[in-house]
């Protein structure tokens, strides 16, 4: 049950380049998130970090390639790699998109959306129950950024996201700034996207910031969050019940104490929803003035 999984922090997605950082910084990362593709066919260096991560945190592995929408079911060789990663790991939870990479055996090099149709729906729902028979740990699944939508569309895409859930009974990854990205690209409200998610499923969330390419942003992870997505994150925290936060950097680092100035934001973020929480249950009145007294 997602109730049930334990509460990470936030932490980083690990990054080569961050690795010193990480190490001398390891008190102030409550948890990393590892891209499984780099250690599915490892040499004997990246097994080495991965049993040197292992020994020093918590990691969560996020998958690239399940390819969990495409109809010719999941890949049996990947599947059977990433088995054998996650099982050495033992997480409490790992992640993959709601996307396919791979049409009539070709890898497409890009996570692709899908048309929000039953028929879609089946599949996923085909395909993550033979991941779920072959991984005995939770699996979450998170929304990507899109530049294509689909008029064979028969529903929604958070009404989508939510029967997927309901149908897998998977936890959700969902992705701030995926989300920011698709309302301004896509000319929707975030907020009403919300509205019709089903919270109480959110298990993570990924951050970092966006990057404005003439009128369209792209998520290209390598930009420092800017305050629109941290009211996004902020929203998030106010309405449900996060287990982890991870900021995802691939490029154009900073110096490390930036990156752990972020950490701190979310953290802020996190702990005061759980403050004003807790004051709810005993009855306090719900406002913000009485989560700043309770810190």
């Amino acid at each position: 049950m997602i109730e049930d999984l334990p509460k990470l922090g936030v932490g980083l997605g690990f990054r080569e380049p961050l690795r010193p950082d990480i190490f001398l910084n390891q008190s102030r990362l409550d948890f990393l998130e590892i891209t499984s593709d780099h250690y599915l066919d490892a040499t004997p260096g990246k097994l080495d970090e991965l049993s040197l991560l292992q020994d020093s945190f918590t990691l969560i592995p996020h998958s690239l390639d399940l390819s969990l929408g495409s109809a010719e079911g999941v890949d049996e060789v990947y599947l059977d790699k990433l088995a054998g990663l996650v099982g050495r790991i033992s997480p409490p939870w790992f992640s993959d998109h709601i996307c396919f990479t791979r049409s009539n055996g070709i890898k497409l090099g890009h996570l692709a959306s899908v048309p929000y149709t039953d028929e879609a729906l089946k599949v996923f729902v085909g395909n993550i129950q033979r991941v779920k028979e072959r991984i005995p740990f939770p699996l979450i699944l998170e929304n990507i950024t899109y530049d294509v939508t689909f008029p064979s569309s028969e529903m929604s895409e958070p009404r989508f996201i939510s029967r997927l859930l309901k149908e897998t009974d998977c936890g959700m990854l969902l992705d701030a700034t995926n989300l920011f990205i698709n309302s301004v690209n896509n000319g929707y409200d975030w907020r009403r996207f919300l509205d019709q998610l089903p919270m109480e499923r959110v298990v993570q969330l990924h951050f970092v910031g966006s990057h404005r390419h003439g009128e369209r942003l792209i998520d290209a992870h390598s930009n420092r969050t800017e305050d629109e997505i941290w009211n996004v994150f902020e929203e998030i925290c106010v309405r449900c019940d996060i287990k982890g936060a991870i900021l995802e950097r691939d490029e154009k680092f900073p110096d490390f104490s930036e990156l752990l100035d972020e950490l701190e934001i979310a953290r802020r973020f996190i702990r005061k929803e759980e403050c004003f929480a807790q004051i709810a249950d005993k009855g306090m009145p719900p406002n913000r003035s009485s989560v700043a007294l309770a810190e």
